[in-house]
């Protein structure tokens, strides 16, 4: 698998870890260790969260299991394509009410990011594919997987070791490799927000 720093390139130093992590689609189709999946899960388990509260859950399916084809069929077909091929799918969850009264926790989603990126991050070090993905069925995830109704689904992620781009349909192709990202300027303030109308307007 092609590190993303051998074609991204950041005008300032960060370190190359941000530049690395991309997303891949190619993977091998072989299984993974239990164990080598809780340590990527142990990562997510010490991502920060506003009071503590760790709001992500995980659901998850390996490939040749009993859950497998649930989970692999909550994939619109264009991930599906791909997607089959990886050891296994995971869906975030975030519990947007408070377990202690009820009440609305408001950093639910952004504190469920920091479990995912935590997670993604760990499973490149590994030298795991991690691919996120909106591309799948929420009302099917919801009912299928039971999810009670205090909590939003959030994304699913695929994880698997990286494969040959030619397994890849013909379309996804010339999509393998790190893409870039817009200038910093485009993205930060200082003080009021005063970033371009993303229309060009």
């Amino acid at each position: 698998m092609i590190k993303g720093s051998e074609v991204r390139h950041s005008p300032l130093a960060v370190d190359r870890l941000f530049l690395d992590r991309w997303s891949p689609r190619a993977m091998s189709g072989e299984p993974i260790d239990p164990g080598e999946l809780m340590i990527l899960f142990e990562a997510a388990r010490w991502a920060p969260s506003s009071g503590n509260s760790q709001p992500w859950r995980i659901l998850y399916a390996r490939r040749d299991t009993p859950q497998w084809p649930t989970f692999l069929g909550l994939l619109v077909p264009s991930n599906q394509a791909w997607a089959h091929r990886a050891s296994a799918l995971l869906v975030f969850l975030s519990r947007h009410l408070r377990e202690r009264d009820g009440k609305p926790q408001v950093t639910h989603a952004f504190d469920t990011g920091a479990a995912w990126v935590s997670l993604a991050f760990q499973g490149n070090l590994k030298g795991y594919v991690v691919h996120g993905m909106e591309g799948f069925d929420y009302a099917r995830a919801r009912t299928e997987l039971e999810v009670p109704p205090e909590f939003t689904v959030h994304a699913m992620v695929a994880i698997g070791r990286p494969g040959a781009i030619a397994d890849l349909p013909e379309n996804q192709r010339k999509r393998e490799s790190p893409n870039d990202r817009r200038p910093l300027e485009q993205t930060i303030c200082e003080g009021k927000f005063a970033l371009a109308n993303p229309t060009g307007t």
